[in-house]
Parts: structure tokens; C-alpha cells; sequence
């Protein structure tokens, strides 16, 4: 009995076992190898091939056959474009991240409290289904500066002649000789001064009849009117009979008075001692005056104020931070999904435990919500990190050429100086290997992070 265990125990018997699963682990690392060679291969091809190609490519001049050492990238930090891309993707990294982050964290937090929760995601969610190529072309036609055309200047417009108004003649002036001078601050004054008892008719041009007031009436009964001697009378016309005649200078039966125009009664001194606002004939009165006085009559400057354009937001000071706002109006969802499901797997007892001690929903937030969502917070905003250093089509496709490089960040100037006119891809290979340098630590601690999670 003890023989027959020993010979079953004995290495001859299980050698032929070890082989067998020796054998059958080779199997599966070769049929493992086979199945990821593909990707391996893809791989090398797309990603290593390109990396090594272009580190290699950084060492030579724009042709491609003389070897510069280092001369691209002491180049490269020498160029003021190249200085200005990376102040650009500076200000991307610093601001948008940290935004979008922010903004989804509370959204995520609004959300929960929101009946229809999962349509509102889903609509928040929507821009990701749109090519940055789409909305840079949406956003370059809403930041279009005619008001027009561009929805923003249009809401901006609207509401800045709300508070202010606008003029209602642009294109008025004066008839050169005709009693009017204009003044260096844009306002016109007539040449001559007039005391109360008299009528005095101010004759403008440059107006199309299209263009006036609907209000607006014809001119002559009110020029014919004949002033009190307590008082100045006047009428603000347009010198300008349609279908031609008339006489320049003087009020003709078919020309329309400019009702709303703003009229100013100054003294000799220059003390402005009476205003008032024509009538829809264009005619106006001054009724308070110094009989013994005489007046000049100056129509200020913001009858002929140009109307109010809006903003340039794509001027060289606004053209970043309207891209970035671009830019949050796509991503905002992505991080608002994220922040959400880790904000679901939270736990509820540590919260309701919170309440029951009194503690607000602002201190919750605080000092429980925040802290125990840090590490998605922080997966979300490294995750923005990465993708904000890569960005390229917003800034190529909704910054004008003019602005391009007042707009411009590292890979964006990679393409130009490469392709885009520059044709120095020997500099250019200089900044796709910077832009990986920077981008590389991101990615480590991403890496990193995910696998202590799963830990």
C-alpha cells in the first residue's frame, strides 16, 4: 500500500501533468499574442511610427536634409507667435478646465433635484453629438459682429438701446454754407445767432425719405409759423424734395421735418441755457428765453451718433475667451455626466446622517458632497486637461483670419507653421513633441489613478 502512493506521488508520474499545463499556458499566450497583434500593430502605426517619426524630424531644418541639433527648438521659444500659443494654452488650461469642472459639479448637484432629471441631461448632453467642425461654424456665425447676423451682438443691441436708444439719423449733415457748422465734437451750430420773436430753420441732408420717422410730417406749415416775442420757433427739415427742385436752404412744401431731434439754445458765453425735442413736423420752441438775448442753435452730437454695433467678440482682446465659451457649451455635459454618477454612488446614510444633525444643504455640499467626490473631480479635470491641449478645430475654424494668431494655441500654430503657409515642418515637429511633452504627465496620472481605483 505504501509502494503504490510512493509511485503515485513520484515526479515521473506528475511530469507529464506540468507539461501538459506548461503546454496549454504557451497556447494561450499565443493565441492572447494573435488576438492583440492587430491592435499592436495599429498602434505602432498611428501612434509609436508617428511619435518617433516626428521626434527625429524636430533635428532638421524645414527641407528635411540638414541635420540642426536643437537650432527648431531654441527656434521655437524664440518666435513670438510660438510665445503667444503657449500664454493661449496656458490661459485654456488654467481657466476651462477648472470652469467646466465647476459648472458640472453644480449642475450635477441642480440635477438631482430636478424632476425630469434625465431630460435635462440629456439635453445638456446634447452638444457632444456635434463635430467641433459644426459648432465652430455655429458659434462663428453667433459672434458674428452685425448685429444682423450674430445672435449675441443682436441680444446685446437690443438691449443696450432699451436703456439708452439709439439716433434716428446716422447719415444726417448739414448743407456746406447753409448756416450750420460743425463742430469738432461731431454736434452742428448755426452761424448766426437768433433772439426770441424770430423763426429759424435748420435744413439737414444725407437722410433717405425711406429712413425717416413713420411719424414724421411735412415741414412747411410749421416753418410758415410766425415766433411770439417771448419766444423762438424753429423747424428741423429735411432739405431735400424727392423727385427733385425745390431751393436749397429753404423749407419747400415737400419736405418732411426730422421729428425727435434734440435742440439746445446756447448763449454767447457757451452755457446751453435751453433743450427741447421737434415735433413730428420738425418744429420746435423755446419759451423761456431773454428777449434781450440772442442765441446760437447747436443740434448735439448724439443726434448723429452711429448706432450701437455691440461687441467685437472676436477682436484680438475677447477672441480667446469667446472660443472657450465655445468650448464649455460642448463639454459642459460630459463633465455634468461624469460628476453624476459619482455623485449616485455616494452614500445616502453619510448625507441623511448630516441633515439629522442640522447641518444645511450649503454645508453638506461643502464639507460632505465635495470631499468625497474629490477623486472623480479630479479624473474629470485631468480628463479636461488632456483634451484642452489638444484643441484645434475651435480655434482654427471661429477665430477670423485677422485674429487667427491673436487666437492661436500649440497645435493650431503646429499646423500653420507646418502646413498652414509656414512650411517648416522641422519646426513644426519641434512643437508636436512639446505638445506631447506636456501632455504625457496628464496622462500618467490619469493612468495612475484609474488603477488605484480599481484597487
Amino acid at each position: 500500500m505504501t509502494s503504490t502512493l510512493v509511485k503515485e506521488t513520484s515526479p515521473q508520474a506528475t511530469a507529464p501533468v506540468a507539461d501538459r499545463r506548461r503546454r496549454a499556458r504557451r497556447r494561450g499566450r499565443i493565441v492572447a499574442a494573435l488576438f492583440v497583434l492587430p491592435a499592436l500593430l495599429l498602434l505602432g502605426a498611428l501612434v509609436v511610427y508617428p511619435v518617433l517619426f516626428s521626434v527625429g524630424r524636430s533635428f532638421f531644418d524645414a527641407s528635411g536634409n540638414r541635420f540642426v541639433g536643437g537650432d527648431n527648438y531654441a527656434e521655437m521659444f524664440q518666435d513670438p507667435a510660438t510665445l503667444k500659443a503657449i500664454r493661449n494654452t496656458v490661459v485654456w488650461v488654467v481657466v476651462a478646465p477648472a470652469l467646466l469642472t465647476g459648472l458640472g459639479l453644480i449642475l450635477a448637484v441642480l440635477v438631482e433635484k430636478v424632476r425630469w432629471a434625465t431630460a435635462f441631461k440629456l439635453l445638456l448632453f446634447m452638444p457632444m453629438a456635434v463635430s467641433f467642425l459644426a459648432a465652430g461654424i455655429i458659434f462663428r456665425l453667433a459672434y458674428d459682429e452685425d448685429p444682423d447676423k450674430g445672435v449675441l451682438n443682436a441680444a446685446v443691441v437690443s438691449v443696450h438701446d432699451a436703456f439708452k436708444g439709439t439716433s434716428s439719423y446716422p447719415t444726417a449733415r448739414a448743407r456746406d454754407g447753409h448756416g450750420l457748422t460743425k463742430s469738432a465734437d461731431g454736434s452742428y451750430r448755426t452761424s448766426a445767432t437768433a433772439s426770441p420773436g424770430h423763426t429759424v430753420g435748420l435744413g439737414l441732408v444725407g437722410v433717405l425719405p425711406g429712413d425717416l420717422p413713420r411719424d414724421a410730417k411735412p415741414a412747411y406749415a410749421a416753418a410758415g409759423q410766425q415766433a411770439t416775442s417771448g419766444e423762438l420757433r424753429g423747424v428741423v427739415y429735411l432739405d431735400f424734395t424727392p423727385g427733385g427742385g425745390g431751393e436749397q436752404g429753404k423749407v419747400d412744401k415737400a419736405e418732411s421735418g426730422l421729428p425727435g431731434m434734440k435742440v439746445e439754445a446756447v448763449r454767447d458765453d457757451g452755457e446751453t441755457v435751453a433743450s427741447t425735442t421737434t415735433a413730428a413736423d420738425g418744429s420746435f420752441r423755446f419759451g423761456d428765453l431773454d428777449s434781450g438775448s440772442s442765441y446760437a442753435l447747436r443740434l448735439p452730437e448724439s443726434n448723429f451718433a452711429p448706432p450701437y454695433e455691440g461687441v467685437s467678440w472676436l477682436g484680438p482682446a475677447l477672441v480667446t475667451p469667446a472660443i472657450i465659451g465655445a468650448y464649455l457649451w460642448i463639454w459642459t455635459g460630459f463633465a455634468m455626466v461624469l460628476i453624476g454618477a459619482g455623485l449616485a454612488a455616494l452614500p445616502r446614510d453619510a448625507l441623511e446622517a448630516a441633515r439629522m444633525d442640522g447641518a444645511n444643504e450649503w454645508q453638506i455640499f461643502r464639507r460632505i458632497t465635495v470631499p468625497l467626490l474629490a477623486p472623480v473631480l479630479t479624473v474629470v479635470f485631468v480628463t479636461l486637461v488632456i483634451n484642452v491641449m489638444k484643441v484645434f478645430d475651435l480655434v482654427y475654424i471661429i477665430a477670423p483670419g485677422p485674429v487667427q494668431e491673436d487666437a492661436t494655441v500649440l497645435a493650431t500654430q503646429m499646423w500653420l507653421v507646418s502646413f498652414g503657409g509656414g512650411n517648416n515642418q522641422g519646426l513644426g515637429s519641434a512643437l508636436g513633441v512639446l505638445l506631447l511633452l506636456l501632455v504625457v504627465p496628464a496622462m500618467v496620472f490619469n493612468v495612475r489613478r484609474f488603477r488605484r481605483s480599481q484597487r
